[in-house]
């Protein structure tokens, strides 16, 4: 044997490997979102689900990521498992399209000028070319991303060619043709090598495309492979199903177990088929036939087609299988752990659809806190003892809740790699901590309230009057928060800024006139020091708002995430025509009620 060739095999296989792996997670992260909200829309019928993921995971080359993002989809909810089963069912015969692209190989004989261009030999430089071209002339965070998976796509051509000139030499030796004669004698044999080696790889269509460059060499036949391919079916869902089980629900579990119940069925059905088939002489024509890289695609395709016919009406028995062998843990009481299971880690290798569990977190941390801050406001005119208990709940599970999606959020930021995901996180983390905040605040409105209920003290009618507009006016810069933050507003962004200014105007004239009341004796001490406090609290929810306004115009426009304090500088300079009219605008109407 010649440790050249193999050398030259190793290395074309690493080149391989690394192109499938950067090809497939260029296309997760540029299209996983939208296949997201696709699988949320599109599973409400088996077909539409067979479809789904068949779709899906032709677009992201690796059924695996396909039933893994399934599974966790199942586990936090989005989807049953009956609709999920259709889904694994499309992702396995999705898998073979990759084996169709790889048969290009083929064409390195074709003489036609547009085959000629189809050749690995042509599209390999071409689209490392093209790569290159698109990442260093990047206009946009879609052209990088265009850029890598099209790099991907040549490295991957570069180490099949590599793989295959390698193999021809080892061709002549004779070691290829020992070893897959030796195959098809004991199918049992290569159905465990097939097994083996997808297992190690943890990817059916990567294990195929190894076997097509092998078949470069004209010594492979459909006997020889046909378990080999079997095998790699049963390899590759064992990985999936112990991924799918990483702290999961036993119904995102379940997922997994179907998927192997699914392959051990196609498996059974293939080598019992073939056979029986082969017994009857039908397959003696291409039995001992030379099969190339475009048979084996071909054969892989029909195998799978032909097993999701066969097998369709055995997804509700699975189901029912699975049940029994994952059994349901008892129910949680947490009135929010289906929404925090939903911060499974099945999802961190596509984060589009972990940041969408995160954003989810988020709005419902947003809105208890929110609520909390009304509830609080209340109370300082009319207190109650249920409301404060409620206020005390919530805000555990705020504080709960943050601690789970800043955990999930420095997980994540392991795997992002475009600069647009690095700005959903910077705008993830400051939303944590500032709605966090929010409700430490509502809290600190709630001790004041509750303070002056056990000293049985009160704020003068003059001084609740006054803080009614303060309470209009922060009512209306929170209205804005929400919108900025939830919808990426960048109007209602633009709105908290000249509103938080007119909070800090009339701040100054409310401490003004409470300490005017004092002096006059209109408003007790004890209390005096409340209203105080309160104001300070009420100031501190303005800047609060503020700073999501400024990281929701920094996600938006992203120049500007250098040059954040500049931009609050320049505003309040009065060097910005729509803040000064806005401001302006605000300041007259607000005084006007407080005159009033």
């Amino acid at each position: 044997m010649d440790i050249f060739n193999v050398i030259s095999i190793l290395g074309g296989l690493a080149m391989f490997l690394y192109g499938m792996r950067m090809m497939g997670d260029g296309l997760k992260e540029s299209s996983s979102g939208t296949l997201k909200k696709a699988m949320e829309k599109l599973t409400n019928t088996p077909l539409k689900a067979f479809f789904m993921g068949l779709v899906m995971t032709a677009v992201i080359q690796s059924s695996t990521a396909t039933i893994v993002i399934t599974s966790g989809l199942v586990g936090a909810g989005i989807i049953s498992l009956s609709q999920s089963l259709g889904i694994v069912i499309g992702a396995n015969v999705g898998t073979t399209v990759t084996g169709q692209i790889i048969r290009l190989l083929d064409l390195n004989a074709s003489g036609t000028s547009f085959l000629q261009f189809l050749k690995p030999s042509t599209l390999a430089p071409l689209a490392l070319i093209a790569g290159i071209v698109l990442i260093m002339v990047k206009k946009s965070n879609g052209s990088e991303k265009a850029g890598r998976i099209v790099i991907g796509f040549g490295i991957l051509f570069s180490g099949l060619m590599n793989m295959t000139d390698a193999v021809s030499g080892l061709a002549e030796s004779g070691i290829i043709e020992q070893l897959f004669s030796s195959l098809g004698q004991n199918p049992f044999i290569g159905y465990l090598v097939g097994a083996g080696v997808a297992f190690v790889l943890q990817s059916s269509s990567a294990t195929i495309g190894i076997l097509q460059a092998f078949s470069t060499s004209g010594q492979l036949t459909f006997g020889s492979i046909y378990a080999v391919l079997v095998g790699i079916y049963l390899g590759d869902c064992v990985t999936t199903a112990i991924v799918c089980n990483i702290g999961a629900k036993p119904d995102a579990k379940r997922v997994g177990i179907v998927n192997i119940l699914y392959n051990l069925g196609k498996s059974a059905a293939v080598l019992v088929v073939v056979t029986i088939i082969h017994k009857m002489g039908l397959l003696d024509g291409i039995w001992s036939s030379t099969i190339d890289s475009g048979g084996i695609a071909n054969t892989n395709t029909i195998f799978n087609l032909l097993c999701a016919i066969i097998l369709f009406p055995a997804l509700k028995p699975f189901e029912k299988l699975s049940h029994k062998i994952v059994r349901d843990m008892p129910v949680t009481a947490g009135k929010y752990d289906e929404m925090l299971d939903a911060l499974n880690p099945v999802f961190i290798s596509t984060p589009a659809i972990a940041f969408g569990r995160c954003y989810d977190v988020l709005m419902v941390m947003y809105g208890m806190a929110r609520t909390n801050i009304e509830r609080a406001f209340e109370l300082i005119t009319q207190y109650d003892e249920q409301a404060a208990a409620q206020i005390v709940e919530d805000e555990d599970d705020i504080d709960m809740m943050a601690d789970r999606v800043s955990n999930y959020l420095i997980q994540i930021s392991t795997r992002i790699t475009s600069s647009e995901h690095v700005e959903i996180m910077n705008q993830y983390y400051s939303g944590v901590t500032e709605f966090e905040r929010l409700g430490d605040h509502a809290m600190n409105i709630k001790e004041i309230a509750e303070s002056l209920n056990k000293n049985d003290d009160a704020f003068s009618e003059i001084a609740l009057a006054e803080l009614k507009v303060l309470h209009q006016l922060i009512d209306t810069i929170l209205d804005y928060t929400h919108d900025a933050f939830g919808k990426r507003d960048l109007a209602a962004a633009r709105h908290i800024e000249p509103l938080e200014e007119v909070v800090d105007d009339i701040i100054g004239v409310l401490n003004d006139n409470h300490l005017e009341r004092l002096r006059e004796g209109d408003c007790g001490v004890y209390s005096g020091t409340e209203f105080l406090d309160l104001l300070s609290e009420i100031e501190r929810i303005s800047d609060i708002c503020s700073n999501v306004g400024v990281a929701t115009v920094a996600r938006v426009q992203p120049e500007m995430k250098h040059q954040v304090h500049e931009y609050v500088s320049m505003l309040h300079a009065g060097r910005d025509e729509a803040f000064n009219r806005e401001y302006q605008e605000a300041h007259d109407h607000y005084f006007r009620l407080l005159k009033e």
